[in-house]
């Protein structure tokens, strides 16, 4: 039995992209380990999973301050992004979620909700296998508030046309299910059933 089948009818899904419907969770942390390396800024693994679903520049703001160092967090932000694609070879998918969007597809509106880049999820939807699934994605860039705020599982599910309070999501981080909380909506917690891979740094 798949342990991330919905236990009830839903009217939409929304899925979280990083650590939900891919296993990237670790190759971001190698990219993110190599990027700050440079900048001298330590970022621990567990404050990592921790701040999962803020969007990269804003991450790179809060390190930077924390820890007193002057940092174009944009800039950073790219490299960033560009040492994970690097890495994109490594990615998986989590097979128990894909197996739910591969069910459901053409009988329920499915978005993607991620404080991601676009571009960045676009191309794991790719490597994954899964280009064609989803009816749409929203984006760091399509909000202003991020997660833990409900934002962009607000927007996910006016795009899908459907009450929030009919949708589900599937999410790994708490601030991920914090703000589908803050959205009415019920929620997978796909860390349950779901323990990333580790890959040395």
């Amino acid at each position: 039995m798949n342990p991330a089948m919905p236990r009830k009818d839903y009217e939409a899904l929304i899925f979280d992209c990083d650590g939900t419907l891919t296993d990237s969770m670790p190759v971001h942390f190698v990219a993110w380990t190599k990027t700050m390396r440079v900048y001298g800024i330590d970022f621990p693994e567990d404050r990592f999973y921790s701040l999962g679903g803020i969007p990269t520049d804003k991450i790179i703001r809060i390190l930077a301050d924390e820890q007193g160092v002057a940092v174009d967090a944009p800039k950073a932000a790219v490299e960033k992004e560009n040492a994970f694609l690097e890495l994109l070879y490594l990615l998986e998918p989590i097979g128990y979620v894909v197996a739910v969007a591969r069910h459901f597809h053409h009988r329920l509106p499915m978005i993607v909700a991620s404080g991601g880049f676009r571009e960045v999820i676009k191309q794991q939807i790719t490597q994954i296998g899964c280009d064609g699934l989803f009816n749409d994605i929203v984006a760091a860039e399509d909000t202003v508030r991020h997660k833990p705020e409900p934002d962009v599982f607000l927007e996910a599910a006016r795009r899908a046309g459907v009450d929030p309070t009919r949708c589900l999501v599937y999410e790994d981080s708490d601030l991920g299910i914090q703000a589908a909380r803050a959205a009415s909506m019920d929620y997978i917690d796909v860390r349950k059933f779901h323990t990333p891979n580790r890959i040395p740094v």
